[in-house]
């Protein structure tokens, strides 16, 4: 009985392991469809910075100085204007082409926004960028 028991317990934290994984893709955010309103921050837009953008501004890597890890930190008025897409220097990076004079983000040689995405962070930001 205690060899069932043991052989039990292994295979019900292995069931527990593989069950929890929580890892985000690629394709996920890929194949997640961002709404043409009502854009959320932890829904729609966190989940496309944590797998397309925190390789370099994220995780304790900050090129540029650019922390997206934390809303509070790029949403300053300078890098995201809430409510003003026109003057939001993430838009810039992101758009395509991106602005004059401005390198597009992501790089090419990393995953790349698709015009889902794109449009979903602009709308986000129109919304006012709120922490939702």
């Amino acid at each position: 009985m205690g060899k069932f028991l043991k052989i039990t317990v292994v295979f019900f934290i292995i069931f527990i392991l593989i069950g929890c994984d929580d890892t985000i893709t690629n394709q996920d955010v890929d194949n997640m469809i961002i709404p043409s309103s009502n854009v959320s921050f932890s829904q729609h837009i966190y989940p496309v910075f944590q797998v397309k953008c925190f390789s370099c501004h994220g995780n304790g890597i900050y090129e540029a100085g650019l922390d997206l890890t934390l809303r509070s930190r790029f949403v300053d008025g300078r890098i995201v204007v809430p409510g003003d897409t026109l003057t939001s220097i993430l838009v810039w990076r992101i758009d395509r082409p991106p602005r004059a004079g401005f390198n597009p983000m992501p790089p090419e040689f990393m995953p790349q926004l698709t015009s889902n995405q794109i449009r979903g962070i602009k709308i986000w930001i129109a919304e006012g960028a709120l922490d939702n």
